[in-house]
C-alpha cells in the first residue's frame, strides 16, 4: 500500500535554470506537485509524481560533480579501494557525469554510461568509452555483446534517479559477472530524517533508499548486501556493496545488520515515523521564513551560496523570492546569469567581493558546508555569517 506523508507543494524542475525572470517566462516553467509517499510493502520512500527522464537528463544538464573537491576526493578514495580489493578486469559506471570517478581508471578497463549528452562528450574527449544512453536492459545487452561480463558496476547518486527499478536491476543482473560486485551509494534516508533535510526530495530524486528497503528490492534479483559504509557526502550517504546470493566467497559483514538494526530502532519501517518527519518539516519552514523576515526587518542583506537543486525545493516550498534573498552565488558555468527555478532570484558568478562581512548568506549547498567553510575561512574570521536550515534554521 502507498501512503502519502509529505506535501512540498507545487515545484518547478529542480535544474531548470531560466534565462529570464520567472514572472516574464511563465510559459517555460513546468511545475508538478511534490508529494512524498511510503510503500508499506517494502518500506521504500519515493516521490508520487514522476517526471519523464528525457525532461530531466538531456544535453543541457548543468550539474558537474567534478566541480566539488569533496566529491573528487571521495571518488578517488573509492577508486583506489576497488583496485586494491576487487582488481576488476572490466568496470562500468552507471551515471558517469563528467568523469571524476572513471578518470581514476585505465581507459581500456572502464566503461561510462551517461545519458546527458553534454557530459558524455566530456569523458569521450578524455578518451573514455562512454555510452550516451539511459541505463536499461537494452543497453546492458549491447554492453554484454561488446565487452562480455563486467566485474564491478559502480553507481553514485544515480540509481535513485531511475523510475523503473526492476529494469535497473535486471540490466545489472544481465551484465554482471558470476562473482561480480555492485557498488551503490546514495543519500541515506535515516540521515535525511534525522537532519530534517526535506530538500533531498525533488524531481530527480525519485527514491531515497534505506538499507531496509534496498535489501528487499535486490533480493528479488538474487542479490544481497554484504557490506555498508557511511559517507559524509550529500548530507550523509550510504555506500552499499552488493553481491550475488550464490557468491559464497564474500561473507556478509556486521555493518549490514548493524545498519538495519539502527534503522529499525529509528522506526524506518513504520509510517508514524514519516508523519513525525512531515510535522518537523512544517516547523522548519515556519522557522526559516521567520528568521529571514526578522533579518529583512532590520534591513540586513541576505544572499545565497550554491544554486543547488536542493535549494530549489526549499525556496519554492517556503515561497522565498528576491524580496528575501538578493542573489545566489555559484561556480557552475551553466547556471551563472540565470534564475533559480520557480523564483526571480538571479544567479551570479562566484566572487568573494560579493560576500561582505555584514551580509547573511543562505547555504543552498549545506551538504558541502565543510568544504565551503574551509574556502570562506577569512569571511567567517571577519564576522561573516551563514544561514542554514539543517537540521533546523539558524545563523552560523
Amino acid at each position: 500500500m502507498i501512503k502519502k506523508f509529505l506535501d512540498l507543494g507545487f515545484q518547478p524542475m529542480a535544474n531548470n535554470y531560466l534565462q529570464t525572470n520567472s514572472k516574464l517566462n511563465k510559459k517555460n516553467i513546468h511545475t508538478y506537485r511534490l508529494e512524498v509517499v511510503f510503500n508499506t510493502d517494502n518500506s521504500l520512500i519515493s516521490i508520487k509524481t514522476k517526471i519523464p527522464k528525457e525532461k530531466m537528463f538531456n544535453n543541457k544538464y548543468p550539474y558537474k560533480s567534478s566541480l566539488s573537491s569533496t566529491m573528487r576526493t571521495s571518488f578517488k578514495k573509492i577508486s583506489q579501494k576497488i583496485k586494491n580489493k576487487f582488481e576488476p578486469r572490466r568496470l562500468l559506471e552507471i551515471g558517469s557525469n563528467d568523469g571524476p570517478f572513471i578518470t581514476n581508471f585505465d581507459k581500456n578497463k572502464v566503461i561510462g554510461v551517461e545519458p546527458c549528452g553534454n557530459l558524455a562528450k566530456i569523458t569521450r574527449r578524455y578518451g573514455y568509452y562512454t555510452y550516451a544512453n539511459y541505463w536499461d536492459i537494452k543497453l546492458s545487452k549491447r554492453i554484454k555483446k561488446k565487452f562480455k561480463d563486467i566485474d564491478v558496476i559502480y553507481s553514485a547518486n544515480t540509481i535513485t534517479h531511475i523510475e523503473n527499478l526492476n529494469n535497473v536491476f535486471k540490466a545489472i543482473n544481465n551484465v554482471l559477472s558470476k562473482n561480480g560486485i555492485l557498488i551503490i551509494e546514495d543519500p541515506s534516508l535515516l540521515e535525511c530524517l534525522k537532519k530534517i533535510s526535506y530538500d533531498q526530495f525533488y524531481n530527480e530524486h525519485i527514491y531515497i533508499f534505506s538499507a531496509i528497503s534496498l535489501k528487499q528490492i535486490i533480493k528479488r534479483f538474487s542479490f544481497e548486501i554484504f557490506d555498508i559504509e557511511k559517507l559524509p557526502t550529500h548530507g550523509g550517504s550510504l555506500r552499499y556493496f552488493i553481491k550475488r546470493i550464490s557468491n559464497k566467497k564474500l561473507k556478509i559483514k556486521k555493518s549490514v545488520s548493524k545498519q538495519i538494526k539502527f534503522e529499525i530502532k529509528n522506526g524506518l519501517q513504520n509510517f508514524t515515523r514519516y508523519k513525525k518527519f512531515a510535522h518537523d518539516v512544517y516547523k522548519s519552514r515556519k522557522m526559516l521564513v521567520s528568521l529571514l523576515k526578522k533579518l529583512k526587518e532590520k534591513n540586513k542583506k541576505i544572499i545565497g551560496y550554491g544554486a543547488t537543486a536542493k535549494a530549489t525545493t526549499v525556496l519554492n516550498y517556503c515561497k522565498i523570492a528576491d524580496d528575501m534573498i538578493d542573489y545566489f552565488l555559484d561556480t557552475t558555468p551553466d547556471k551563472i546569469g540565470r534564475y533559480m527555478p520557480g523564483t526571480n532570484i538571479r544567479i551570479l558568478k562566484y566572487d568573494k567581493k560579493l560576500m561582505k562581512k555584514n551580509y547573511f548568506i543562505f547555504l543552498g549547498a549545506w551538504n558541502f558546508k565543510k568544504e565551503i567553510f574551509n574556502k570562506e575561512h577569512n569571511f567567517l574570521k571577519k564576522g561573516g555569517k551563514f544561514i542554514t536550515h539543517v537540521p533546523f534554521p539558524r545563523i552560523i
